[in-house]
C-alpha cells in the first residue's frame, strides 16, 4: 500500500512508463521533459604544464605524481541576464582503468576535432615530442599527462523524451539536441580556457556532424517530472504521481523522488537539489500520514584524542612619550603632536600585557590579533590612569598602502574614571632600510586617540610614543610561553618565536645580506583584470627609414583623436596596465575619447628597441608620421597629444622642427629645459653613457628575473649598493637598476604592492644611443641636436598653441623646475594665454602615469586641458 520509486532518472521513468503501457492511469507527460544538464565534455589536451588528470588505477601511492584535483573549483559564467545562458566549467579527471587506451584515442581525436591554441615551429616540435612520450610510456607520461578534462554543465532546453519500445526498454528521443546555440557558446569557452595552457581543445568526440552532433551525459533529469497537475507534469510538489491525464488526483501511496521529478536542467551539478527534493518528499510522506521520523542517529562517533596543546606567547611592553589634544588632523601630524605635547609636558604612557594562546596563528596569520590589556596614562586626557579593554595586537600586518612595509598594531578601548571613553589606535612601521634604522622603526608608535569606543568619534589628539632601551630590556624577561608542558617545551616555544620575529627584522634591514626578489618567469601567469574598454585596434606603420611602429586605437568616443605617447625604456603599456585600478587610457576612454597609444622605436614591445637609435630621428620621423596616420585615419585636422618623459622631449623637438597638425599637449614632467638633481648630473657629466659604449656595452635593460645569470646577478647586488633616497630603500632588483638607469623615477608610496612586484612588465630595454642623446640635454638642460647643435630652442614661436605642463613634486630625475622652465621660456616667447602648469604633491616621475591614486591626483588635470582644447 505505499511504494517509493527511486530507481534514478532512466529507472524511474522506465518503470512508470511500463507501467502506464499495462494500464496504470498517469499523466501523458510520462517520459517527457527529460534533460542532459546540459552537460559537455571537453578536453585540454597536450599542454604546456602538467596536469596529473589520470587516476591510478593500480599504481601504488608515490609511484606516480599525485593526482587531481577533479571538482574541487568552478569557472562559474553563470551571472547571464538570461538564466538559460549561464553554465559552469569544472575540472575532470580520468579513471586510471581506461588511461592505457587514451595516448592513441586522444592522438587520433586531437587530429580530426582538435584546436591548437598556440603556434610556432618550436611549439610545434615539442608538442610532437609529448605525444611520441605517451605513446612510447603511456598516459602518466607526455601529451596525456599534460591533458586537463573539463566538465561543463549548462541548460538544453529539457525537451528530450523517453519513449517505451517494442522490445519492452526505454529509448531517449531528441532530435537536434546538440545543435542548441548554448553549446557552441560552450566550446568556444572552453577553446579560449585551453588557450594560456598552450594546448590543444578536443571538445566531444561525438559532438560533430557525423554523429549528429549527439551529446553525453552523467547528469540525466526528468521523466517524472513535477507540475501543477497531471495535464502540465506526472507528479505533483510532494512526489505523489498523478492518477490520470488531467487534474490533481493522485494514487495516494505511490511516490517518485529521484532526478527524474526535476522538471529542467540545473546547469550545476544536481546532488544536492536531488538530495533535497527526497528529504522533502520523505518529509511531506510522513506528515499526511502522522508520522514523526526520528532523526537522531542511533552510532556515535569515535572519541577522539584530545589534540596536542597550543603554545601561546605572552610579554608585557612600556612606552612613554607625548601627546597633545592641539593636533586633531591630517595622517602625518604626529610629530606635531609629539613636540606640542613635549612643550606643554603632556606625557603619555602606558604598560600592556600582549597575550596569546595561538603562537604559530599569531607567527602565520598577519590578521591574527592577539589580546592586550593594561593601563594608560595622559593628563591631558583624565587625571588618573585609565583601564584598557577590548584591546588587539597584530605583530607583522601588510601595509596596503606602503610597499615592503608591514606594521605592527594596537588597538584598544581606554575608560577613564570621569566616566569617559577613548579609542586608541597605533601603529609601527617596518620598512626596508638600513640596520641602522632597526631601533627606531621598532621602539616608535605612531598614536592617534578618538572620543567614544570606535574610531567613527571625533579625533582627540595624536602623538608618539618610544620604548626606552632599559624598558625593553625589562620587557624581554617578561616573555613567557603559555601552554608548555614542559620546560624544554616554553624553550623551543620561545626560540621559534624569537626566531621568527629575528628573520622578519633580518629581512628588512639586512642589507645585501638578504636575497632579492626575483620575478620567477616559471610561475603560474598573474590572473589580469580586463580592461574597461573596447576592443584594441593595432595599426603597424613604417617610417621612412624603414623601421616599423605600432599605433594601438581604443574608440572611447568622438574626442580627440588623442595621441598617447610613453617614454625611454617602456612602452604603451604605461598608459594601459590593469595593475592600477584605473588607468589612464581607461579614464581617458570613459570620458568619450579616441584614444591612440603609440609604440615608437625605442619601445620595449618592438624589435626597434634592440637597435641604437637618438632622438632626432624620432622627432625628423616616428612623431610626425604618427601624427599624419592619425589624422588621415580619422579624417581630424589635428589630434590631442599626452606626452611623457622622453617622448615628451622628443615630440617637441618634432614640434620644434616644423611638425604640423597638432592643437593641444598635455606634457608629463619635462619638455624643452631637462634640470636634474645631483646624481643624474653626475652620471651625465661623466659621460657615462659613452664610456659604457666604449666597453661595448649597448644598451641597458630593467628587466630580470630569476633566471639570470652570475654575472647579471653581480651586477643586482652592486647596484644595491647605489644610493638609495630616504624612505626609498627596497629588495626589488628591477627597482635597483630602474634607479640606477634613470634615477629615481617614482615615490615608491605611490605604488601599491602589486605594482610593485611586476615592475618587469612595464619596463625594459633602452639603446645606449638614447642615453648618450639624454645625457647630452642633461648637461646643456636644454633640447640639443645629438650631434650638439642648439637647432630647437631657437623655435619656439612654433610652440604658440595650448600646452599643459606637469611635474611630479618629488621628481628626482627631471625636477620640477624642468616644466617652470619651459613654461616661462613659452610665456616669454608667445604671451601667457596658451599655457599651464601643475605640480603634483607626493608625487615623483612615472608613477604621475600609473600611480595608485593617480585617477584622482593626476588624471583630472589631463582631461581639464583636453576638454577645453576640443
Amino acid at each position: 500500500d505505499l511504494v517509493v520509486v527511486s530507481a534514478g532518472t532512466l529507472g524511474s521513468t522506465e518503470i512508470l512508463l511500463r507501467s502506464k503501457k499495462n494500464g496504470l492511469p498517469l499523466s501523458d507527460k510520462v517520459g517527457q521533459h527529460f534533460s542532459g544538464n546540459g552537460d559537455v565534455l571537453g578536453f585540454a589536451y597536450n599542454n604546456d604544464l602538467p596536469i596529473n588528470g589520470i587516476g591510478f588505477g593500480t599504481h601504488n601511492d608515490g609511484s606516480i605524481a599525485p593526482v587531481g584535483p577533479c571538482i574541487t573549483t568552478i569557472i562559474d559564467h553563470r551571472n547571464t541576464p538570461n538564466w538559460q545562458d549561464g553554465f559552469v566549467i569544472e575540472e575532470g579527471s580520468i579513471p586510471g582503468a581506461i588511461g592505457p587506451a587514451m595516448p592513441l584515442a586522444f592522438s587520433a581525436a586531437a587530429a580530426l576535432v582538435g584546436k591548437d591554441s598556440d603556434d610556432g615551429v618550436f611549439d610545434w616540435i615539442k608538442e610532437k615530442g609529448r605525444v611520441a612520450e605517451s605513446l612510447v610510456r603511456g598516459p602518466y607520461h607526455g601529451a596525456i599527462q599534460n591533458t586537463q578534462t573539463y566538465l561543463v554543465m549548462s541548460h538544453d532546453g529539457a525537451q528530450g523524451e523517453a519513449i517505451l519500445q517494442d522490445n519492452d526498454r526505454m529509448k531517449l528521443v531528441w532530435p537536434g539536441v546538440g545543435k542548441e546555440p548554448i553549446f557552441d557558446t560552450v566550446n568556444d569557452t572552453l577553446a579560449a580556457a585551453t588557450k594560456p595552457l598552450g594546448g590543444k581543445y578536443v571538445k566531444d568526440p561525438i559532438w560533430t556532424k557525423l554523429l549528429g552532433e549527439a551529446l553525453i551525459s552523467v547528469h540525466p533529469l526528468g521523466g517524472c517530472s513535477m507540475g501543477d497537475d497531471a495535464s502540465g507534469g506526472v507528479t505533483n510538489h510532494k512526489g505523489q504521481v498523478y492518477s490520470g491525464t488531467a487534474g490533481t488526483d493522485v494514487h495516494p501511496g505511490l511516490y517518485v523522488t529521484d532526478g527524474s521529478i526535476v522538471p529542467l536542467s540545473l546547469g550545476v551539478n544536481p546532488l544536492f537539489t536531488i538530495s533535497a527534493l527526497s528529504e522533502r518528499v520523505l518529509h511531506y510522506l510522513a506528515a499526511d500520514r502522522g508520522w514523526t521520523i526520528d532523526y537522531t542517529v542511533p552510532s556515535k562517533p569515535r572519541e577522539v584524542a584530545a589534540a596536542p596543546s597550543t603554545l601561546g606567547v605572552q610579554f608585557t611592553e612600556t612606552m612613554k612619550g607625548y601627546f597633545s589634544t592641539q593636533v586633531r588632523d591630517g595622517h602625518d601630524d604626529y610629530q606635531a603632536g609629539y613636540d606640542q605635547g613635549k612643550a606643554a609636558d603632556s606625557a603619555m604612557e602606558f604598560t600592556l600585557t600582549i597575550q596569546t594562546d595561538d603562537m604559530n596563528a599569531l607567527i602565520e596569520k598577519p590578521d591574527h590579533r592577539a589580546k592586550m590589556f593594561g593601563t594608560l596614562s595622559s593628563a591631558a586626557l583624565s587625571a588618573q590612569a585609565m583601564t584598557v579593554r577590548s584591546g588587539t595586537f597584530n605583530l607583522f600586518i601588510d601595509n596596503p598602502n606602503q610597499v615592503e612595509t608591514k606594521n605592527m598594531v594596537y588597538r584598544m578601548v581606554a575608560d577613564s574614571v570621569e566616566g569617559k571613553s577613548y579609542y586608541f589606535h597605533g601603529f609601527k612601521t617596518i620598512h626596508t632600510a638600513s640596520i641602522l634604522a632597526a631601533w627606531p622603526q621598532t621602539t616608535t608608535l605612531y598614536v592617534t586617540v578618538w572620543a567614544g569606543e570606535d574610531d567613527s568619534g571625533a579625533i582627540v589628539g595624536k602623538g608618539i610614543l618610544h620604548i626606552a632601551p632599559l624598558d625593553f630590556a625589562k620587557q624581554m624577561t617578561t616573555m613567557k610561553a603559555l601552554g608548555a608542558n614542559s620546560a624544554k617545551e616554553s624553550v623551543a616555544g620561545l626560540a621559534r618565536f624569537g626566531a621568527y620575529f629575528a628573520g622578519v627584522l633580518f629581512h628588512s634591514y639586512g642589507g645585501i645580506l638578504v636575497p632579492e626578489k626575483y620575478f620567477d618567469p616559471e610561475a603560474p601567469p598573474r590572473k589580469k583584470r580586463p580592461l574597461r574598454v573596447g576592443a584594441p585596434e593595432v595599426h603597424h606603420f613604417e617610417t621612412k627609414d624603414g623601421v616599423t611602429l605600432r599605433l594601438t586605437r581604443y574608440r572611447g568616443g568622438d574626442k580627440g583623436p588623442l595621441l598617447m605617447v610613453h617614454g625611454a625604456g617602456v612602452s604603451s603599456q604605461i598608459f594601459s596596465t590593469d595593475l592600477v585600478e584605473t588607468n589612464l587610457l581607461e579614464y581617458l576612454y570613459a570620458h568619450g575619447y579616441d584614444c591612440w597609444l603609440l609604440d615608437f622605436r625605442i619601445s620595449i614591445l618592438l624589435p626597434a628597441s634592440q637597435h641604437p637609435s637618438n632622438g632626432d630621428q624620432i622627432a625628423a620621423m616616428d612623431h610626425p608620421e604618427a601624427v599624419d596616420y592619425v589624422r588621415k585615419a580619422t579624417g581630424a585636422s589635428t589630434v590631442q597629444a599626452l606626452v611623457h618623459c622622453y617622448g615628451s622631449n622628443t615630440f617637441f623637438m618634432a614640434m620644434l622642427a616644423g611638425m604640423q597638425g597638432v592643437r593641444s599637449i598635455v606634457c608629463s614632467q619635462v619638455a624643452t629645459h631637462l634640470i636634474s638633481p645631483i646624481d643624474v648630473k653626475l652620471k651625465s657629466g661623466l659621460h657615462l653613457p659613452s664610456l659604457l659604449d666604449l666597453f661595448g656595452v649597448e644598451s641597458l635593460t630593467a628587466y630580470v628575473d630569476k633566471n639570470a645569470n652570475w654575472r647579471q646577478k653581480l651586477y643586482d647586488e652592486l647596484l644595491r649598493l647605489y644610493p638609495m633616497r630616504k624612505g626609498q630603500r627596497n629588495d626589488n632588483p628591477v627597482s635597483h637598476r630602474i634607479t640606477f638607469m634613470y634615477g629615481q623615477l617614482y615615490q615608491i608610496e605611490q605604488f601599491d604592492e602589486r605594482t610593485f612586484d611586476n615592475l618587469h612588465e612595464l619596463f625594459g630595454v633602452s639603446n645606449m644611443q638614447t642615453f648618450e642623446h639624454l645625457a647630452l640635454m642633461v648637461r646643456h638642460q636644454q633640447l640639443m641636436s645629438h650631434d650638439g647643435q642648439d637647432i630647437y630652442l631657437p623655435h619656439l614661436d612654433r610652440l604658440a598653441l595650448p600646452i599643459c605642463f606637469i611635474s611630479g613634486e618629488l621628481n628626482k630625475t627631471y625636477l620640477p623646475a624642468s616644466t617652470q622652465a619651459s613654461y616661462d621660456a613659452c610665456i616669454a616667447q608667445n604671451g601667457a594665454d596658451f599655457y599651464s602648469r601643475h605640480v603634483i604633491p607626493g608625487y615623483g616621475h612615472i608613477d604621475c602615469i600609473f600611480g595608485k591614486n593617480a585617477v584622482t591626483d593626476v588624471y583630472p588635470h589631463v582631461l581639464e586641458h583636453f576638454e577645453k582644447t576640443l
